[in-house]
């Protein structure tokens, strides 16, 4: 996708697909026959109880291409897009973004086949006040995570010198949350533990172009145990 010049922009839980396998379904039919499930039946409709499908780690599939960007790999754009607590510090900065604002995403997204509910229920980030969007609130938040941004990405936008100083100093009005991804993680142990830290930790970088690329995250050793040839289509 990104080798076309395709720039999703949205990419969320919602916005991905992962197949199932045929032996799965045949599980939930054979319980279904086996102990048929509560039902509803209504004059015109009957309402069945939901099976939850047994969750197989398939390929991810991209879908809704309605808020992509085309141009050349590597182009730049400009403008306010993706999901409010996906975006990456670039666009909440109202800098120039390109395809690494898809590789963002993926690393805080929080369904169980993503990667951040791997390591706790709910958003990496959660950047809302009085139930609105806080761009100072998220930004405080990748600070707790991530560190203080380098020079480099504070150069690239004005609105940078409304949170930070020159020398990256936090000034805006808003704590800095007591937190580590260390502390966030709540599930994992041992070496998986590790891995999947790193595996955030690459992701989570203040520059895009420090950021992996998609065929680079296809090669990381965590990502690795649940993925199956071909690679994928990011």
């Amino acid at each position: 996708m990104h080798q076309a010049g395709i720039v999703h922009t949205d990419l969320s839980p919602n916005n991905l697909l992962v197949g199932t396998d045929d032996a799965a379904i045949s599980k939930v039919e054979q319980a279904e026959l086996a102990e048929p499930s509560p039902r509803k039946v209504l004059a015109d409709r009957t309402i069945h109880l939901s099976y939850e499908v047994p969750t197989t780690y398939n390929s991810p599939v991209i879908t809704d291409f309605g808020a992509a960007r085309l141009g050349d790999p590597g182009q730049k754009h400009s403008g306010d897009v993706m999901p409010g607590v996906f975006r990456a510090p670039e666009v909440i900065a109202g800098m120039e973004w390109d395809s690494q604002i898809d590789i963002w995403s993926i690393g805080v997204m929080n369904k169980r086949e993503k990667i951040w509910n791997l390591l706790e229920d709910g958003n990496l980030f959660q950047p809302f006040r009085d139930g609105h969007l806080d761009d100072e609130l998220h930004l405080a938040q990748m600070v707790s995570l991530m560190g203080p941004p380098p020079k480099q990405f504070l150069e690239r936008s004005d609105r940078c010198c409304k949170y930070w100083d020159a020398e990256g100093n936090w000034i805006a009005a808003t704590s800095i949350p007591d937190q580590t991804l260390e502390t966030r993680e709540m599930r994992l142990t041992g070496d998986d533990r590790d891995l999947l830290l790193a595996l955030v930790r690459k992701i989570l970088r203040w520059l895009p172009e420090e950021r992996p690329s998609a065929e680079d995250l296809y090669e990381d050793e965590f990502i690795l145990q649940f993925m199956k040839k071909p690679k994928s289509s990011v």
